[in-house]
Order: structure tokens, then C-alpha cells, then sequence
């Protein structure tokens, strides 16, 4: 069974092509699907994690074979519509070892553009979740991305590569308060109401803002969030109109266009004579269009921007990553051997079936003997030297036919097989 990665990410790939080639939620399961039937493999296997940072494929099949990667190549480029040769400068290809320790740093948060940080494995799991409910994920990568469920664990309890990181939210409130003297006095707009919306807005709170909102699509989803900072809720269709009551704007949702555009940004510093903004766009695709950077007195940060804030931090955790990287060692190597026992299942299951159809050989010709009166010692006679002829029928016969250094090494091979506990003296004689 051949297991590959195929992706890219902030390390490897621009914000922009980030954009394009992400997924938003509801697209994975139908893509998945779509990636199938192009791959022409009933039994291929599928996954796929799509993140603001990363957006990766992972596949399985029986068939070790090039034509699965360049299949999931086109898809990918198809997707984001950029040409093949475009997205492949940018792209990474792991197969099997490499591809499993690439899955347990992700998992780890050792891949990461903040260094241990816990988001990428619940959305790991949302990956895994999604590919089962539309039967794509089979029991390769099942087992793949369970052993990284459980080194990402092991390496949460044993190290400290989660402690003390300067996370995405800290560094935008960091950013800000180099912008504002006083963080008490400023207005702070949310735009969306997920996982990392809310860790950005518990971070702000914490400075404790004059006044907090969150615009959402979903009303009741962005007032439930609101309420838990004691901030208020607004519809995003009114965003454009009260976008200039706010001194700071952190952004980050699923939308696959731009939110804010450079227009309502410019009416909004109109109306503020221009008082600044500080805007933080943590999505990906961007919810704020790229050209609201060159006004005068925006200050824009998106997530890349972020990323030299959180790699200082990321710097003083070394001994933890180093112990991290040896939990993650030890699991490759138990999930290659798992890899490798897979491979010898079908010779496995024929063995078993062959020794079936000799024993049921057997057992009929004994009940023949039987009805026919003979004695039950003479029945179980032949039925055992049946039995232990038609084992050892084949490896005579190769026994015979081989010569020189074959001859050897199958001698030794007969003789750990069959001899185990017993003398191996006289094991390469002719017989």
C-alpha cells in the first residue's frame, strides 16, 4: 500500500495561491468525491485538510503507481485555477515514511506557522470526518492520521512545545498596542465567530477595549459570541456602514470573496477624518481586499504578516521540539511496520486459502476411506501424510531446482520456517 502527501503551505507557497486553493467546509466532501472519480480507483483512498495555512491531500492506494499523484496535481491546480506546472513549483510530494512524518508534525503543531499550536489537530480531525462520511478514508489512512491523533497527544503531555507560544490572537493585540497607547480606549470589530475569532477576542478582552462587536452572517452565532465578552452584535450586511466606528478590525471567515473592499474602507476613513485603522485579516482566502494596505493610515497585517511575531517565541522552545521530534521518530517507525505487515496481507490470505483447500482435499478423501470400512487408524495415516506431503510438495521442489548462493539463502529461509526449535543440522542436505 503506497501512502503520499501532496500540498503546499506558508513555508512553500504565496498568501494569494493560498487563497485560491483553499477549501471552504462544505466544498471537501464533494471534492473528495470529484478527486475519486478522476483518479479512476475505487480503492483509492482520500484526505484533505484545508487551512488558512495549509491545504494538503492525502492519499492511499494498493497500487505504488505515478499516475496517482499527477491525477491529484490537476485536481488540485483545477481547483484553484493556475496551471499544473505553477502549482507544482510551489507544491511538496511525500510517499510513505515521509509522508507519515509529515502527518504527525502537522498533527504536532511542529509544521506549523506558530509552533505548537493546538488548532491544526482539531482540524486534522474535521479533515478525518469528513473523508468518512463520504467513504474516502480506508483503513491505511485511518490508521495514518489515528497515530498521529496519538503522537500529537504524546507530545503535548511529555513536552513543552505548547507553552509560552506567541499565538496568532497575542501577536495581533501586540501589533495593536504598538499602534494605540491605550488599548481601554479603542473600538474593536470581529468579523466572523470561529475558533480563531474567538481566541483573538479573548485576547483583546483581556486588555478590556471601551467597546467590542462581532458581525457575522449568522446573527445568533455572532450575539452568542458577543455576549461572552459583554460586546455587541451586528448583521455583516451592515458592515460597510458602521465600519467607521471602529479603531481596530480583525477578520478571519470562511467567505471565498473579500469583505471589506478598498471603497468601504475609504468612506470609512472619510467619516473618521482620518483617525487609522488597524485591520488584521486572518483568513485565507483574504476577507480584506489587498489594495486597502496602500492607503494612508490603514495598517494591515495578514497572517503571513504575523508569522515573524510568533517565530521568536517559537526559537526558545528548541529542546522541546528536539524530544518532539523523537516521539514523532518513534511513531513513523511503528507506522511503517504496520505498512509493511499490510503489504504481506494478500499473500497472507492466499496461504490460508490454499491450506483450506488442502485440508478440505483431505477430509473428503478420509470420509471416502471411511464409508468404505477402513480402518480409522489407516484413515488417519493417510489423512496426516496427505496433509503433510502436499505442505512440503513446494518447497522441495524448490528445494531441487535452485543452485549456488540461491540454494543458500532458500535453505536458510526453509530452515527458519519449518525448523524453528528444532536442530538445523542437516538442513541443506538433499532429500
Amino acid at each position: 500500500m503506497a501512502v503520499f502527501a501532496l500540498g503546499l503551505n506558508h513555508t512553500t507557497a504565496p498568501l494569494d495561491l493560498r487563497g485560491r486553493l483553499a477549501f471552504a467546509p462544505g466544498q471537501v466532501g464533494p471534492a473528495l468525491l470529484r478527486l475519486r472519480e478522476r483518479l479512476a480507483r475505487a480503492e483509492a483512498e482520500a484526505a484533505l485538510v484545508s487551512t488558512c495555512n495549509r491545504t494538503e491531500l492525502y492519499l492511499a492506494s494498493p497500487v505504488s503507481g505515478a499516475p496517482l499523484v499527477p491525477a491529484a496535481v490537476e485536481f488540485l491546480a483545477g481547483h484553484a485555477s493556475v496551471p499544473a506546472r505553477e502549482l507544482e513549483s510551489h507544491a511538496y510530494v511525500m510517499q510513505d515514511r515521509a509522508a507519515a512524518r509529515h502527518a504527525f508534525r502537522v498533527a504536532s503543531g511542529l509544521d506549523s506557522m506558530v509552533l505548537g499550536e493546538p488548532q491544526i489537530l482539531g482540524q486534522i480531525k474535521q479533515a478525518v470526518r469528513e473523508a468518512e462520511e463520504v467513504g474516502t478514508l480506508g483503513t491505511t489512512l485511518h490508521q495514518l492520521f489515528q497515530r498521529s491523533f496519538s503522537v500529537a497527544k504524546e507530545v503535548r503531555s511529555s513536552t513543552e512545545i505548547g507553552e509560552h507560544s506567541v499565538s496568532m490572537a497575542a501577536a495581533a493585540v501586540r501589533l495593536a498596542s504598538q499602534l494605540f497607547e491605550d488599548l481601554r480606549r479603542i473600538r474593536v470589530l470581529f468579523v466572523g465567530a470561529g475558533e480563531m475569532i474567538e481566541l483573538v477576542a479573548t485576547h483583546f478582552a483581556a486588555r478590556e477595549p471601551a467597546a467590542m462587536a462581532v458581525a457575522n452572517r449568522t446573527l445568533e452565532r455572532g450575539e452568542a459570541l458577543a455576549a461572552r465578552f459583554g460586546g455587541q452584535a451586528m448583521r455583516l450586511a451592515d458592515l460597510p456602514a458602521r465600519l467607521h466606528e471602529f479603531d481596530a478590525v480583525v477578520s478571519c471567515t470562511a467567505s471565498t470573496l473579500p469583505l471589506i473592499g478598498l471603497g468601504a474602507v475609504e468612506r470609512a476613513l472619510k467619516a473618521r477624518r482620518r483617525r487609522p485603522i488597524f485591520m488584521v485579516d486572518l483568513a485565507v482566502p483574504r476577507d480584506i481586499e489587498p489594495e486597502v494596505a496602500r492607503l494612508d493610515d490603514v495598517y494591515l497585517y495578514t497572517v503571513d504578516d504575523l508569522a515573524g511575531l510568533v517565530q521568536t517565541a517559537g526559537e526558545k522552545r528548541q529542546a522541546a521540539v528536539e524530544r518532539a521530534e523523537a516521539i514523532v521518530d518513534a511513531g513513523v517507525r511503528s507506522f511503517t511496520h504496520w505498512l509493511d505487515q499490510r503489504a504481506a496481507v494478500p499473500l497472507i490470505r492466499a496461504l490460508n486459502r490454499q491450506a483450506e483447500d488442502w485440508r478440505h482435499a483431505e477430509i473428503a478423501r478420509a470420509q471416502r476411506m471411511l464409508a468404505r470400512g477402513e480402518p480409522i487408524e489407516a484413515v488417519l495415516e493417510a489423512l496426516s501424510r496427505g496433509l503433510t506431503q502436499k505442505m512440503l510438495h513446494g518447497t522441495m521442489a524448490e528445494l531441487h531446482a535452485v543452485e549456488g548462493a540461491q540454494r543458500e539463502a532458500l535453505t536458510d529461509t526453509v530452515s527458519r520456517l519449518f525448523l524453528r526449535g528444532s536442530s538445523r543440522s542437516g538442513a541443506g542436505e538433499d532429500r
